[in-house]
């Protein structure tokens, strides 16, 4: 008899309501590991999956279990598995093509896990990988950020940035952030330098000759970053359009490297105005770049910040919550 498992699934794109059913545990490959989900984060590309946003890059088939980060115990290895055993306690961000954490079990890639810091709870580590990720990738890989860069992370309160703000002052940067009054001193106390409420003024009127540009926020937002960036910055973008360049990079067949140029024609525009790159950041799962924030969060240097932790069987509230954007930290669901 087929072991099931409840599972948090759409059956077609744009479908907001979820639907909680019995499916199969998922097989487990010879280097993966089975995990026993403890808790998920709900994140922004969530609601782009749900709404059918991002099948420019990836088409599911439906049904489909949403959800892209989690923390968990290992209950099965596959025959290649070195690194993990049956017992371990890890976190991870899964592949894109293998989402599905809004369960209660999830397989996947040794490769791309780490084990759970030991001083978080399962609730603390599910709300890393994905923003810990993010902001690793965006600041060390590609922007290579030093000490005495300026640096403006948008929407310092979210999920990503509170983590960003952190990694960003351990690399030894000026932070600038944006967010709300009542927010201010919450990312003070991350280490943000200079926080703009973005009720009272813009950030692209009081900031000027900034290295790097962090956008989580896309449109306008993103097109006047350009107006603060020096010659030779970057501005590394989440929520912007992917461009010809990445597309090329990410192997998508021509005619959406033609269609993703037509649509960053502006950007591009802006790039060669002010001299800087538009880099499009398509997170990838890495558990070695995970073992290394594993250690920052094991010494101190970096702490998750929690909005609120629901229940399994209230994920539908979690999701409706996230979509107003006014959470302060990630919000987590708890497998009850």
């Amino acid at each position: 008899m087929t072991k099931t498992m409840k599972a948090a699934q759409i059956r077609k794109y744009k479908q907001h309501h979820l639907e909680l059913n019995q499916v199969a545990i998922p097989a487990v490959g010879d280097n993966d590991v089975l995990v026993k989900v403890a808790a998920a984060s709900i994140n922004p590309i969530d609601l782009k999956t749900r709404d059918g946003k991002l099948t420019m890059l990836l088409n599911y088939k439906m049904p489909l279990i949403l959800g892209s980060d989690f923390s968990g115990t290992v209950t099965q290895v596959g025959q290649d598995v070195k690194a993990f055993s049956v017992g371990d306690q890890i976190y991870g961000r899964v592949q894109k093509n293998r989402i599905g954490t809004f369960a209660e079990y999830i397989a996947v890639d040794q490769g791309d896990v780490a084990l759970k810091p030991s001083n978080l709870n399962f609730e603390q580590a599910a709300s890393v990988p994905l923003t810990g990720l993010t902001s690793y990738q965006a600041l060390v890989d590609i922007m290579h950020v030093k000490p005495g860069d300026k640096l403006l992370i948008q929407a310092g309160s979210g999920g990503i940035g509170t983590i960003a703000i952190q990694i960003a002052k351990s690399l030894g940067a000026f932070v600038a952030t944006t967010t709300s009054r009542k927010n201010i001193e919450m990312v003070r106390k991350l280490g943000a330098d200079q926080v703009i409420d973005y009720h009272q003024e813009n950030f692209e009127d009081v900031l000027f000759n900034y290295h790097f540009v962090f956008d989580t926020l896309g449109g306008k937002a993103l097109e006047n970053a350009f107006n603060i960036i020096k010659p030779g910055g970057k501005v590394v973008s989440l929520s912007g359009i992917p461009n010809g360049r990445f597309a090329a990079e990410y192997g998508l067949p021509l005619w959406k490297r033609l269609a993703f140029s037509l649509a960053t024609l502006n950007i591009s525009k802006l790039e060669r105005e002010t001299e800087a790159q538009y880099v499009f950041l398509f997170m990838k799962p890495n558990g070695a770049e995970l073992n290394l924030i594993t250690k920052m969060i094991e010494d101190g240097t970096v702490k998750p910040m929690i909005d609120r932790v629901v229940p399994f069987s209230e994920i539908q509230s979690a999701l409706d919550y996230s979509e107003t954007g006014r959470a302060h930290g990630k919000i987590i669901v708890t497998m009850d």
